[in-house]
């Protein structure tokens, strides 16, 4: 299981795509010592979760990293990746600043 944890900076609206595909893009900015602002989407029923969450709040987000292959009218492949949500937890600033973050090191002080 993926997760990505960090501050919720931009919570845009649902967009119907097709007639039967809706999809909703957020961003998170992890906290770590060089920031990411990392766009991740939600498709169909599972836009609606993060109606629950407000700008500013700690999440702790599972997901699922999808990559594609498209080829051009002109022949030319491309790849593309995605991160997709399947679900949202809000964070305490209590279980945020247990976990652990990348590089840290384990060594004690003595």
């Amino acid at each position: 299981m993926n997760t990505l944890s960090g501050r919720l900076i931009v919570k845009n609206k649902s967009k119907q795509i097709t007639e039967s595909f809706t999809k909703r893009d957020f961003v998170i900015e992890t906290d770590e010592k060089y920031p990411q602002k990392i766009i991740i989407e939600l498709t169909q029923d599972k836009c609606k979760i993060l109606d629950e969450f407000n700008v500013g709040d700690l999440l702790e987000v599972k997901i699922n990293v999808r990559g594609r292959e498209w080829t051009s009218p002109k022949d030319e492949v491309k790849y593309f990746n995605s991160i997709h949500a399947w679900e949202i937890v809000k964070l305490t600033v209590e279980e945020e600043v247990l976990q652990p973050t990348q590089g840290q090191d384990d060594d004690l002080p003595f």
